[in-house]
């Protein structure tokens, strides 16, 4: 257990670890755990392939900021010789212009995220739309609607999927006004392409209304389930802690997601001030240690001597 964290942060780690081991009879047989590298804000692209393989993650999700400055033809191979899985690659989009490029240059720049995508075996490319900004709704949604069709047959091609990442409108609203399971089912819809998908944001979405009858509804168009959690009281945007520190029933959430048939990936990734200047080495042996307290012995990660599972959450 972390020195710094406080006796409540203690008992909800420890019951959290509790819950879980009373779940793990009950669970599906096929659970796949990742990291993000957001979550190891500071150390670079090689630090964190080699530390998350150390540590015994099975998976990374990886950011192209740090990929790179790396250098992208280094990092593929890094990757690939470490023997991680790719859960994602983050970002793209932007259709909308938020983020200060046009329509057509946010289309070319997803091409390329997603060829990157594609070298580097990634499940899926992670894409957030764009903040509405001076469009009225409809005409946001037209924009996301049209870059996601144009990128779509590219991504078939390429075996990657298009994660499209709703984010909760309190905090991210540069980032994407979509902020709800409808609004984002409303924009597949309307795709209409089995490349494009859902990335499921526990942090931003674990308020829905029948969460839990959504999650069985949803399950078949999620590419991947990010997890973490949220804390009482919630301070800022980067306030987020790690699973069992908070107060979102992941493991009930998680147990739902395998129950209605998802065998994605799970990944972890934490936006926290606080734990970004960390020791990041506790926070991978923190992360192992939830792991290994699910003790699932047919997990696809034990290959790489760790059981990266579920309810990390």
């Amino acid at each position: 257990m972390p020195e710094n964290l406080t006796s409540t942060e203690v008992v909800r780690a420890s019951d959290w670890e509790s819950r879980t081991r009373t779940a793990q009879s009950d669970a599906p047989p096929i659970v796949r755990l990742a990291l993000s590298e957001v979550t190891t804000y500071h150390w670079s692209f090689q630090e964190d392939v080699v530390a998350y393989r150390e540590a015994g993650i099975g998976a990374i999700g990886i950011w192209r900021t740090k990929l790179e400055r790396f250098g992208e033809e280094r990092g593929i191979d890094l990757v690939q010789e470490s023997g991680l899985e790719v859960s994602s690659l983050a970002w793209a989009g932007g259709f909308t212009g938020s983020a200060g490029y046009s329509f057509d240059e946010a289309v070319i720049d997803a091409r390329q995220a997603l060829r990157v995508a594609a070298d580097l075996g990634a499940d899926c490319l992670i894409v957030s739309g764009g903040g509405r900004g001076h469009h009225t709704a409809g005409h946001a949604r037209r924009l996301v609607v049209d870059g996601l069709t144009l990128l779509a047959e590219d991504a078939a091609e390429l075996g990657v999927q298009l994660a499209v990442q709703p984010m909760h409108h309190s905090f991210y609203r540069d980032w994407t006004f979509l902020s709800s399971i409808d609004q984002t089912l409303d924009v597949l819809t309307a795709c209409d392409h089995p490349s494009v998908r859902m990335a499921f944001d526990v942090f931003s979405l674990w308020r829905e209304p029948r969460l839990f009858d959504r999650i069985d509804e949803v399950a078949g168009q999620v590419a991947i389930v990010k997890l973490s959690d949220w804390r009482e009281p919630l301070r800022s945007e980067y306030d987020r802690c790690l699973p069992g520190d908070g107060v979102v029933p992941l493991v009930d959430m998680t147990q739902a997601f395998l129950n209605a048939g998802y065998r994605g990936q799970f990944e972890i990734e934490v936006w926290s001030e606080a734990m970004w200047e960390s020791d990041y080495g506790e926070v991978l042996r923190d992360c192992r240690r939830r792991f290994d307290a699910l003790g699932n012995p047919v997990s696809p990660l034990n290959r790489l001597s760790a059981n990266c599972e579920g309810p990390l959450f």
